[in-house]
């Protein structure tokens, strides 16, 4: 039987949401023999309205952009540790810019035939739901998208993996 994945991004916030996703992501690829990819991205964007509404310095904000590009460094790693364990090399990578963007952007550069995310936070407002990008890019990419939910039984089958 032909697997119905060849290529799976899983998407990494640092949440605990998001790793759950990636074990998932984890088990999926090693089950089907598919590609797994983690992406992690530096919200530059964010930043950048940051410095522009007078939140941030400039100065602050290339300090804690260094602060996020460690982040993504640190998650990553994990996220590649947990895949070791289970004997599956994985990608990473690293992207700066729009969330939403970026997520589209490596889909479609890297081919992907699912993207992986955690959970996705209840909406608590209205500018909550119109900034939540992860979401924007669940709903715009042109994969299919999995959203992991069940940690416990994340965590039971990646265990018994």
């Amino acid at each position: 039987m032909n697997s119905p994945f060849k290529k799976i991004i899983v998407y990494v916030d640092g949440s605990e949401a998001s790793i759950t996703a990636a074990m998932y992501a984890i088990v999926l690829a090693k089950t089907t023999g598919a590609s797994l990819t983690a992406l992690y991205v530096v919200n530059t964007r964010a930043l950048q309205d940051l410095v522009a509404a007078r939140i941030f310095l400039e100065i602050e904000q290339d300090e804690y952009k260094q602060d996020m590009e460690a982040d993504a460094f640190r998650y990553l790693n994990h996220v590649r540790k947990l895949a070791e364990k289970k004997g599956l090399a994985i990608e990473t990578v690293t992207a700066s810019g729009s969330i939403n963007r970026e997520i589209k952007t490596q889909v479609r550069d890297l081919d992907a035939d699912l993207l992986v995310i955690g959970g996705i936070s209840q909406i608590r407002s209205r500018r909550d739901e119109i900034i939540n990008e992860t979401e924007r890019a669940m709903r715009s990419v042109p994969c299919s998208v999995l959203i992991v939910r069940d940690d416990d039984r994340t965590w039971d089958l990646y265990e018994a993996l």
